[in-house]
């Protein structure tokens, strides 16, 4: 079995993370006042009813006040549960950001009883990850959990990523399970990708 894919992954996952927890306050503020604001002006924003979003966590981006303009905008807000034991996410509407659960790694997350959605009610998801490239590759942190999720996608569905500068690539290395992203939004990128 050839390993330079998950070896170049690995690497570049380590490279990327040390440069994104390098960044300082100041940076990481006027990153966000940039990018939050493309980020709801999308179109596909605009006209999603439900959207899926993630926790961020660590030194990514504060996903809290999209979390809170999806609620809002009247929005039917989805977020990620882990399941461990599947290797899978599954989704769960949330209502309000202040009763979520720590999930297995300390990530907030819906409790197990909340109402599941499916991926085929979801019109726009936010994707977390570690590094992306210009063509809509990313990679995440190494489990596979977002892939898995989004190769159930509808084609309806408007994947897209936000994140730091430093975050980008030249180029992902990509195996054949990898899921592409449609958007990237950055302090100085707004890239569409089309297949």
């Amino acid at each position: 079995m050839n390993n330079l894919p998950e070896s170049g992954k690995t690497a570049l996952r380590q490279q990327v993370l040390a440069a994104r927890d390098r960044l300082g306050a100041d940076a990481r503020r006027q990153a966000v006042s940039r990018i939050l604001p493309q980020l709801v002006a999308l179109p596909a924003y605009r006209g999603a009813r439900t959207v899926a979003a993630y926790m961020g966590f660590g030194s990514e981006i504060d996903t809290g006040p999209f979390i809170e303009t999806v609620l809002s905008d009247a929005k039917v807000l989805v977020l990620p549960r882990v399941d461990a034991a599947r290797r899978a996410l599954s989704l769960h509407q949330v209502a309000a950001r202040d009763r979520l659960v720590a999930g297995p790694w300390g990530i907030r997350e819906p409790a197990a009883d909340w109402p599941e959605a499916r991926m085929d009610e979801i019109d726009f998801i936010l994707v977390p990850g570690v590094a992306f490239d210009r063509r809509g590759q990313r990679i995440g942190y190494g489990a596979g959990y977002y892939d898995r999720l989004l190769a159930g996608r509808q084609p309806h569905t408007d994947c897209v990523a936000i994140a730091f500068d430093c975050q980008v690539v030249a180029r992902v290395p990509t195996e054949p399970h990898d899921q592409r992203i449609d958007r990237l939004i950055t302090e100085t990128l707004n890239d569409e990708f089309f297949s």
